[in-house]
């Protein structure tokens, strides 16, 4: 209901134009009013008897009483005034707008208060009830999601290392269901896992999780067109629900979970203050009991417990849960190399020979790496458990392949006697030691890219120390490079003969 000396005096301004003449879309397009707001505006004025000029003396809360009377004190038992803790209980059921419980209201009452004012003043009711109460929720349809700004601490018994632990919180829309945990990070997985579990939490899923801005969440913060992470995005479509993101700077769009995340505070932060917790599920145990607390106060202005409006409002309305919880992937963008692999955690992984130089996008769970290309699954791996590991697989490298390849053993093998005979004795040992010499390209190619940086007699005296100390990595040989230890190595080197043949495991090569 408008109130205020600004809204007063945007009454009398559209009062004034009236009188000059304007029409009601004018006037709407010069105060940048609605063309509803100000046709309601006048019907107010011509039913109070009110014309411009206004009675001189009429002050602003003169003419509000007279435009906004206010509801009887004392209703009779033929126009009584209704519950609006109900009404608004009901109109977050689907479909039930106000309308139609205002046609209920009058069938029972058939004296009663008309439509205007019944929408008047359960607007007025909602703004004492909740200040900020703009928004009417659906059952079912969305929950609001943040981290508190508060932490706890958890001690590390053996060590007494002191972690602050993130308060995850989340509330639906239409009962203020509440449910909160701590975690140790507001990191990507942490984000993850702490949805799969609201989501168990409540045995079901609502049709949109509206999210603040942070990096686990968008990627690119935008009124219109946020970008959603690639891993969210994904667990929205295990679950079947959308993301919604709050708009930048909006606080009001999820004015639930910030009302939420002030009451966990006071409610359950506050409260664990003076506790010292050794381990991240004894606090979670702790916090769970007092979520339980507060889910089942009653709140005031309902007349009713979260769990009871959510076990009458939300439950009924929640999809159903997948038959498996969501299992953490994540996503990484990479190009792949002239060996046809993708480098992943320190190790390779294969794919088709030929997507040597194309884009990919791999996703690494708990145990699988798959690899896409367009969309489409090209590869998949079982994890490697450790570094400087290879995952090829035998259709990934056609025979044509080695004859067509842009890199292939005998041309490295060529590159690398320009630098050095123990440079070649090197890259051949590389390959040797691989179950396909392909494998030991990126190491070859690694190798000679160190003659940008030193000349070839140092890179050839680094090699030969490689090979004496059984070395078989670039970094190796750039530590051997880098302490000087090759040195020694330059006048023994220089004495080599080039090599002008290789075998590697049983295949000549001639350079």
């Amino acid at each position: 209901m408008p109130t205020g000396r600004l809204s007063m005096r945007r009454i009398r301004d559209v009062m004034r134009l009236r009188f000059q003449g304007l029409s009601e879309r004018s006037i709407a397009a010069s105060l940048e009013l609605g063309k509803g707001t100000v046709g309601a505006y006048l019907a107010r004025a011509r039913q109070a008897g009110l014309a411009w000029p206004l009675p001189e003396g009429l002050s602003d809360d003169d003419l509000e009483l007279l435009l906004f009377p206010a509801a009887p004190s004392v209703a009779d038992h033929e126009r009584p005034v209704p519950d609006w803790a109900v009404v608004d209980r009901e109109l977050r059921r689907p479909g039930v707008t106000r309308a139609l419980l205002w046609e209920e209201y009058r069938a029972a009452h058939p004296l009663g208060f008309g439509y205007a004012w019944f929408c008047e003043h359960y607007e007025a009711w909602k703004g004492r009830v909740r200040p900020t109460m703009r928004q009417t929720h659906v059952g079912g349809e969305k929950v609001f999601v943040d981290f508190a700004g508060d932490m706890i601490d958890v001690i590390d018994p053996a060590t007494g290392q002191v972690r602050a632990m993130k308060l995850f919180v989340a509330a639906l829309g239409a009962s203020n269901y509440t449910y909160a945990e701590a975690v140790a990070s507001e990191g990507l997985e942490d984000w993850i896992g702490a949805h799969v579990r609201l989501f168990a939490f409540l045995d079901g899923v609502p049709k949109a999780v509206v999210p603040d801005n942070l990096r686990s969440a968008v990627f690119k913060a935008d009124r219109f067109d946020p970008g959603l992470n690639r891993t969210y995005a994904e667990l929205a479509a295990h679950y079947g629900t959308a993301v919604l993101p709050a708009r930048p700077r909006k606080p009001r769009d999820k004015a639930k979970v910030e009302v939420a995340v002030q009451i966990a505070q006071r409610w359950i932060l506050a409260r664990l203050r003076n506790r010292r917790f050794f381990s991240l599920p004894d606090l979670n145990a702790a916090i769970r009991r007092l979520l339980e607390e507060l889910n089942s106060r009653v709140m005031r202005g309902y007349g009713a417990s979260r769990a009871d409006l959510f076990a009458t409002l939300d439950r009924p309305q929640l999809q159903p849960l997948p038959e498996a919880p969501y299992e953490f992937a994540r996503w990484k963008r990479a190009r792949v190399a002239p060996d046809y692999h993708v480098q992943l955690d320190g190790s390779w992984y294969s794919v088709p020979f030929g997507l040597i130089r194309q884009e990919v996008d791999v996703r690494v769970t708990g145990a699988v790496v798959e690899i896409f290309h367009r969309g489409q699954r090209v590869a998949s791996h079982p994890l490697c458990p450790g570094r400087r590991s290879h995952a090829t697989l035998p259709e990934h490298m056609p025979s044509a392949h080695r004859r067509h390849a842009e890199w292939n053993p005998a041309r490295l093998l060529a590159q690398a006697a320009k630098l050095g005979p123990s440079v070649v004795a090197f890259c051949e040992r590389v390959m040797a030691d691989r179950p396909h010499p392909e494998q030991g390209f990126r190491t070859c190619l690694g190798v000679l890219a160190l003659a940008r940086s030193y000349d070839a007699a140092r890179l050839d005296a680094a090699c030969r120390r490689g090979l004496s100390i059984r070395a078989r990595s670039v970094a190796s040989i750039r530590s051997i490079l880098q302490s000087g230890l090759d040195r020694a190595f330059l006048d023994e080197a220089a004495e080599g003969p080039p090599l002008r043949h290789a075998n590697i495991r049983g295949r000549d090569y001639y350079h």
